[in-house]
């Protein structure tokens, strides 16, 4: 019997795969944390991502279409790049894990969100108590809103096995 439903849910042999994308800050290592969690739990989980090294996503626009004098336009052209990545692995997620750090504001994990938001997805943010009135809108647009991400892998548990 293939059926999602069990009323008490106690076992894993049924589950559904779910396409999480990790969107947020590059500079710590929450996308390991989280897809190590989320393996010790067991669960079946592809994960996607932004280009993560900083440099290479900064260039990739000049180094593929050549160099520019003006910043602004250098930055125009990576962003541009970067976003057809980002705009492929948001609609083909189930799941879209929102991270906001402590140092830097993440304006690109901002528009994430409300992409997702726009896309009708599942959106989880993650963020400090310090940052809950700057990104009210945005908690607002997510399902759930978590302060780290041992609480978002819960979630996916929860999601994908439909038990604690």
């Amino acid at each position: 019997m293939n059926n999602l439903y069990n009323r008490n849910n106690t076992n894993n042999e049924e589950s559904l795969m779910l396409n999480v994308y990790l969107s947020g800050e590059i500079h710590t290592d929450w996308r390991d944390e989280i897809i190590n969690l989320c393996q010790k739990e067991g669960l079946d989980i592809n994960f996607s991502s932004p280009v993560t090294n900083h440099e290479l996503s900064d260039n990739c626009g000049v180094e593929i279409l050549g160099a520019e004098e003006n910043n602004y336009w250098k930055d125009n052209k990576g962003a541009k790049i970067n976003s057809m990545r980002t705009k492929k692995s948001i609609e083909d997620s189930d799941v879209v894990i929102v991270k906001f750090g402590e140092k830097y504001k993440q304006w690109n994990a901002a528009f994430d969100a409300g992409y997702a938001s726009a896309l009708n997805k599942s959106i989880i943010v993650i963020h400090s108590d310090n940052h809950q009135h700057p990104l009210k809108e945005v908690d607002a647009a997510a399902c759930a809103v978590t302060k780290d991400q041992g609480q978002a892998v819960k979630i996916l548990k929860y999601i994908q096995q439909g038990n604690l």
